[in-house]
């Protein structure tokens, strides 16, 4: 039977930003509620290795989603299994977090760190080699390629640039491209084909992931659009840009965001909707890192502390010098 539970923040999704969000709020003796639809970790658990996390030279990316996840436990964050369906600001200025269960989570104000959801290639190998050469990320994953080939596929901004990116590290990289010319700006296309680490292949789609008895990739299985040929490339890494989903489908009412989607917030990580705050790689934003995810939870959490605060007074606005917050 569906019931209600009152909490004073309820925080949905329990990847780094959430689970950093719930020690900060924790810390500030707020009985919080994390709501995550799988185990907490996020894209923390698609990562086999991080060496960009400060004070860790390597670490797997299970092993920091545990040392997340106890932390904010030690401060009391409660972890709910749950999807969230939708997040409603109702009329008394509460929120309402329903589950797919019917479950209704009440709180004064809730923080979305949903993340994104990375486009797929839906091809065979994609999913078993996540990790063991397939990436979505090449400031998270490009190091671990020194002196390796690799393959991008998309012909977008984000495929051109991080293919670019990717040369510092890789001695080859091909670029995995569908039509016959790049949806990129002219200036990321000049500096790609200035790269002599770089070959474009056009008119080409990626059908298979291939790899070894050890789980890691070998390669990449290509078809040629126009003479229907298809051969097989030798890579021990394919990084896939074909578009980025910001998960903010679950609230409820208009916010502000940008042109792709993502959520604009204050310098308080508030959105346009006072009360509901978000944080980490649904925001608008330069890059989307753990560092970045972990460091907007910290102000959005320490931002809830203090819109509770001014609420309880009778005001809806937080005072932050040089914010430009949204008001009630």
């Amino acid at each position: 039977m569906a019931t209600s539970h009152p909490y004073d923040v309820v925080i949905v999704g329990a990847g780094p930003a959430g689970m950093c969000a719930a020690l900060y709020t924790g810390r500030s003796m707020l009985r919080t509620a994390v709501l995550e639809r799988g185990i907490p970790g996020g894209e923390l658990l698609n990562t086999e290795k991080l060496d960009d996390w400060i004070g860790e030279k390597s670490i797997l990316g299970w092993e920091l989603a545990k040392k997340f996840e106890e932390h904010s436990r030690e401060f009391g964050a409660e972890y709910v299994t749950a999807t969230v369906e939708r997040i409603t600001k109702l009329r008394d200025g509460t929120f309402e977090t329903v589950t797919d269960s019917g479950d209704r989570y009440v709180s004064p104000a809730v923080i979305v760190t949903a993340g994104g959801t990375p486009v797929k290639l839906g091809i065979p190998g994609e999913i078993e080699f996540a990790g063991k050469g397939v990436s979505y990320c090449a400031i998270c994953d490009g190091a671990f390629f020194k002196q390796q080939t690799i393959a991008v596929v998309g012909g977008g901004d984000a495929a051109v640039e991080e293919a670019e990116f990717l040369t510092r590290y890789a001695d080859k990289v091909y670029v995995v491209h569908r039509r016959d010319s790049f949806r990129a700006s002219r200036i990321l296309q000049e500096r790609l084909f200035a790269n002599p680490k770089i070959e474009v292949i056009w008119n080409a789609v990626a059908e298979e992931v291939t790899g070894d008895e050890r789980g890691l990739m070998t390669g990449l299985r290509i078809r040629d659009r126009v003479s229907d040929e298809v051969r097989s490339l030798d890579a021990s890494g394919c990084f896939v840009f074909i578009g980025f989903h910001p998960n903010t489908g679950v609230i409820d009412g208009h916010f502000d965001h940008d042109e792709m989607g993502y959520v604009r917030t204050d310098t308080t990580m508030q959105t346009s909707i006072p009360g509901l705050f978000a944080a980490g790689d649904l925001r608008s934003q330069l890059t989307r890192q753990v560092t970045t995810a972990v460091g907007d939870a910290t102000t959005a959490a320490i931002a809830v502390e203090k819109y509770l605060k001014t609420r309880d007074e009778g005001s809806h606005e937080i005072v932050a010098q040089g914010s430009g917050g949204y008001t009630a």
